[in-house]
């Protein structure tokens, strides 16, 4: 049941590739623009829901989601976009309302607090404001496969030689998992974290300190310290992880470049999917 709850959540985020249903989701809100204020509601209906069947449903929590998806509407209503970008992510970044849910349940509202977070993003940023250069489309011609082939060749051994060098992965190794667990885990990772968080730092972040500060080489650094910043509570090593930081910053400014070339933050996503993969097989 977790799993379809999760795969449900997906669906509509994936579902917005499809640009009729941006459209409509546009259409929508043009016309209706209070309107946007009922999917707070609809999206902490969704988490109890899941709170509920994950046996964890509580008012505190539900009021805590509830508050965390209004706050970014009132944001972008108001004109703060970047307020708004920081209410959706930072929340889930430091786990705020963990202390209300069981552990073993943890892992799972968590994920379905991440799809709420992207997809109330999308209903915002691509629906309720319309902003230009997010990206949010499949591929539209060759180049938008190949860049992501570029940049991961150039990339990665930087990653790997930076990476050695400050002790955050070991020499490479060859993997000894089955080949059709790493198939699988293409998929898992592409849509678990590489497109998430592309939508989070570079259809939203990124492009709009591009639309503020122009897409000069100073914008893209500035995206991609933000990125290896958000790497700076992550393990295996003690947290802060300035290593995990550096090479974040590293891999962001390459996802960062991919994005602006492309014309789909799918290019993106996948050079990311690419990166993530190699370090989890071979390192």
């Amino acid at each position: 049941m977790q799993t379809l709850f999760l795969a449900l959540l997906l669906a509509a985020v994936f579902g917005l590739f499809v640009p009729k249903a941006q459209a409509k989701l546009r259409e929508t809100l043009k016309r209706h623009p209070k309107s946007v204020w009922a999917f707070p509601f609809l999206l902490t209906a969704v988490f109890a829901l899941a709170a509920c069947l994950a046996g964890a449903c509580s008012v505190q929590l539900i009021a805590l989601v509830l508050a965390y998806t209004l706050a970014p509407v009132a944001c972008v209503v108001l004109g703060a976009d970047f307020l708004a970008v920081l209410l959706l992510w930072l929340p889930l970044e430091f786990a705020a309302g963990a202390h209300l849910v069981p552990r073993p349940v943890q892992g799972f509202l968590h994920s379905v607090a991440y799809g709420v977070a992207i997809l109330l993003g999308l209903i915002l940023f691509l629906g309720y404001r319309a902003l230009p250069g997010m990206k949010y489309n499949l591929p539209r011609d060759r180049r938008d496969w190949l860049l992501p082939l570029i940049g991961f060749a150039i990339v990665a051994p930087i990653l790997v030689v930076v990476g050695v060098a400050i002790g955050f992965i070991p020499m490479p190794h060859w993997s000894t998992t089955p080949g059709g667990k790493m198939a699988a885990a293409v998929g898992i990772i592409f849509a678990g974290t590489a497109l998430p968080e592309e939508i989070l730092f570079r259809a939203l972040i990124q492009n709009l300190l591009m639309r503020r500060f122009g897409e000069g080489w100073k914008t893209l650094v500035l995206a991609s310290v933000i990125f290896g910043a958000a790497h700076l509570d992550n393990g295996p090593q003690a947290v802060p992880n300035w290593r995990y930081a550096i090479e974040a910053t590293i891999a962001g400014l390459a996802y960062g470049r991919v994005f602006q070339k492309a014309t789909s933050i799918t290019s993106s996503a996948i050079l990311h999917t690419m990166v993530d993969w190699t370090k989890h097989f071979f390192f």
